[in-house]
Order: C-alpha cells, then sequence, then structure tokens
C-alpha cells in the first residue's frame, strides 16, 4: 500500500492550515484531525446540527487538495446509492445496438452478457469512488449524517471503512491504493453502534465560545461591521440558553450577520433582529416563544455582553 505523508506535523499545524483555509477549529478538535490524518483512522464528529461538523471536510479537502466526496446518508440508502449501480439506460441501448447490426444473433447470451457488465457500464457512487481513485492525493469522504442511515447500511459502512475495499461481484475487488481521509458526522438522531465508533477517532463538536464565534463570523462575513458580528454573536449564544425547538447554531449565525448586513445594519437593534429573526430561527414556534419573551430584552442582553467583551481587559 502507497504511504501518504502527513501534511502537518503537529496538531498546531493542523489549527493554522485549517485557519488558513476558512476553519477555526479549537484545540481539541484540531488535535483529532491531526491523529485522523497521522494514524489514517476515520473520524467521527458528533454535535448538535450547525455547529460546523460538516465543514470540517471542506476544509480538509481545501487545505489538503484531495476531492470531496460527499455520501449524504438518509434512511433506507442502500449500496445501489452509496457503493455502485448499473447504468441500466446505457445497457439497454447497448442491447438494441447489438441487435440492429446483427451483432446479438452471433454471440451467444453469456458473452452479450459479459458485455453488459463491465466497466463501462458501471456507475461509481461515493463510496467506490473514494475506494479506487486515481489521483496521489487521497480524496476526503464525507459521510453525512450517518446517524440517518438504517442498522445494516452501518454495518455494511463499517466492512468498507476497515479494509478499505470493495467487491463487485461481475468485476472483482476494488481496494484503495491509498486510503482516503473519512469524516463521518452523527446530529445523534439515533446512537451510532459501538462497533462503527470503535473504529473510528471520536469528537464531539461543541458550539464555540463567544470569542470563536466572534472570529468565525469575522471570517465568513468579512464586510459586515465589527461591533453587529460581536452582537451577533452574543444574541445567538443568549438564544441558545432559551428552551427552543432549534437553538441557532455557528451556521445561523452566518446566515444571520449576512442578513443584518444585507439590509444595512450596523448593530443589533430590536428593529433588525425582528426583520431578520428567519435568519437565525428557522422554526416557527421558536420565532413565537422569542417573541412573545419580547425582543426587546433579548437584543439588550446581545448588546451588554458585546460592549463587555469589547472592553479592555475583558474576554
Amino acid at each position: 500500500m502507497v504511504e501518504h505523508v502527513t501534511p502537518a506535523s503537529s496538531p498546531e499545524d493542523v489549527a493554522a492550515a485549517l485557519a488558513d483555509h476558512g476553519y477555526l477549529a479549537d484545540g481539541g478538535l484540531a488535535t483529532v484531525i491531526y491523529l485522523a490524518i497521522a494514524l489514517r483512522r476515520p473520524l467521527l464528529l458528533e454535535g448538535e446540527a450547525g455547529v460546523g461538523k460538516t465543514e470540517v471536510a471542506k476544509a480538509l479537502s481545501r487545505w489538503t487538495g484531495g476531492e470531496l466526496i460527499r455520501l449524504q446518508c438518509y434512511e433506507g440508502i442502500d449500496a445501489a446509492q452509496a457503493v455502485y449501480d448499473w447504468d441500466y439506460s446505457r445497457q439497454l441501448l447497448h442491447l438494441r445496438a447489438a441487435e440492429a447490426s446483427g451483432e446479438a444473433h452471433g454471440a451467444g447470451t453469456d458473452a452479450l452478457e459479459a458485455q453488459l457488465f463491465t466497466e463501462r457500464f458501471l456507475l461509481r457512487r461515493a463510496l467506490l469512488r473514494a475506494i479506487d481513485h486515481t489521483d496521489p492525493t487521497p480524496p476526503v469522504l464525507l459521510v453525512d449524517e450517518v446517524d440517518r442511515a438504517d442498522d445494516e447500511f452501518e454495518a455494511y459502512l463499517l466492512e468498507v471503512l476497515s479494509d478499505f475495499q470493495i467487491t463487485v461481484p461481475e468485476l472483482g475487488t476494488y481496494r484503495a491504493a491509498v486510503p482516503p481521509l473519512v469524516v463521518l458526522t452523527s446530529n445523534r438522531t439515533r446512537d451510532v453502534h459501538d462497533a462503527l465508533k470503535r473504529r473510528c477517532l471520536y469528537h464531539w463538536v461543541e458550539h464555540p465560545s463567544y470569542e470563536r464565534e466572534v472570529a468565525i463570523v469575522a471570517m465568513r462575513v468579512p464586510h459586515a461591521d465589527g461591533q453587529l458580528a460581536r452582537q451577533a454573536a452574543a444574541g445567538a449564544a443568549a438564544l441558545r440558553q432559551q428552551r427552543l425547538y432549534k437553538p441557532p447554531g455557528v451556521a445561523e449565525t452566518i446566515d444571520w450577520v449576512q442578513a443584518l448586513a444585507a439590509i444595512g445594519a450596523t448593530s443589533l437593534t430590536e428593529q433588525a433582529a425582528s426583520a431578520t429573526l428567519g435568519a437565525v430561527l428557522k422554526h416557527r414556534e421558536d420565532q413565537e416563544a422569542v417573541l412573545r419573551a419580547g425582543v426587546d430584552t433579548w437584543v439588550d442582553q446581545a448588546v451588554a455582553t458585546a460592549a463587555g467583551s469589547a472592553t479592555p481587559g475583558r474576554g
């Protein structure tokens, strides 16, 4: 098996490289990413929706130069959607062309069938593409929301990640010359089985600290006013303390700052917050709960927190 070179010599190098490619990782996350690369182990990231799990794989792809191959899991996913399938329409056209040319009359059934099940008609889905890649730089395989798949698919995924090989009965076994970098994410709608967790390195992705969230917003929405970024991050943090159906993640904070900047806001006001509430709260019940409690109270709290964090010697 061909070895690939770890593109960083320490967790600090990983954190710096990811920051250069648009992702601010804390020390714990940078360390587990470093270990996943160095040990060639899949990385399972769990956490609430919107905390940046998927963005880890995207940043890894930008950094390493490896192709990002994304497998979005869902209930009922099977090998035809995740591993490989056959291009039945092209196979049918091939048979019709063979009949029209007279080739089918001279060839036996076995010969025609052998023609149909070749590389020419193989549709490589995400897992096979990640295993059978030809680029010397390993791809980044993102298995997104693995908790949405069923037990049977999870068991198959464990087998693939254990050996990094896939067998297509008609063609043989495909083995990865260079294993992909694998990132699995879970929103924990159900527990991922222990067998899969044992195969992976594990990290729970928390909501970022206030200061790191401000830095993330500043990186992702550089045209927004700095005061607005601080106030919006404080507002999102305050919303997470309320009993909401879906508290905002970092993704919603970024959406919110983009929306506030788009309407020309340079600071968080009750009017601006009310007008852009749909950017930070994506459920009607949550919006109604915040409106009932009073937007002014929540906004005042956010503004005060942001003002305190900006005071010299604070935060």
